[in-house]
């Protein structure tokens, strides 16, 4: 729960990916808002491999995820938090303030955050061996500290990003994820309390194991 088949509030997503991907494809985000307010959704699983024809009709990229709700649909985990946060004030608060702040948030992780971290996951993963990386990493690693360091004082003593938890704490705590493995939250004692509260929230610990319990090893490719 709230996985259900017959919901008709459906997230499109993989049915494989890569051991290194795996609890980190986006379509976790609205599965942890919808955990956090108990909204049922199905699961509608594409292969990453060869992607149906029809669903670039709904994501021009063919990525995920992409959001069914009665018919309305969307593309961007980003949006589609947004779509989910409008039903729950849980997720957006209804206070004007209280909801400015956490739209400023949620646009921060996306904007302010997660393209520094993405770049570090193609200089450290995909493109490691070449020598245009290699140069570029130190660099990346210094920004990447001191945007860090930033997001760190803003944050101080809070509990969440807007005081009470919001989908702007999905947004940036999926995103902090990513700088784990480079050690770079481990070096701020306060983004890794953050994330860890975050984290040890059951409805994340709910989405986490859908999203997990969906990968079949029959739908990647053949063994070589």
């Amino acid at each position: 729960m709230p996985v259900n088949p017959q919901s008709n509030v459906e997230v499109t997503a993989f049915d494989w990916v890569p051991d290194f991907a795996r609890g980190y494809v986006r379509d976790l985000r609205p599965r942890w808002a919808c955990e956090e307010i108990g909204l049922d959704y199905a699961e509608h699983l594409i292969s990453a491999i060869n992607r149906p024809a029809d669903h670039f009709l709904f994501q021009p990229w063919g990525q995920v995820p992409v959001l069914n709700d009665g018919g309305i649909r969307l593309f961007e985990s980003g949006a589609i938090l947004l779509h989910l946060a409008e039903k729950d004030a849980r997720l957006m608060p209804r206070d004007p303030q209280a909801r400015a702040n956490t739209l400023a948030w949620l646009f921060a992780a996306y904007n302010s955050v997660e393209p520094m971290l993405f770049e570090l996951g193609n200089v450290d993963l995909f493109a490691k061996d070449e020598q245009w990386a290699q140069l570029r990493r130190p660099s990346l690693i210094e920004f990447i500290q001191g945007r860090l360091g930033r997001l760190s004082d803003a944050i101080g003593d809070k509990e969440y990003l807007a005081g009470a938890f919001t989908v702007a704490d999905i947004a940036m705590a999926t995103v902090l994820r990513e700088a784990v493995e480079a050690g770079l939250i481990a070096e701020q004692p306060r983004l890794q309390r953050y994330l860890d509260r975050c984290l040890a929230r059951p409805a994340f610990q709910r989405a986490l194991a859908a999203q997990l319990e969906a990968f079949s090893e029959e739908a990647g490719p053949p063994a070589a």
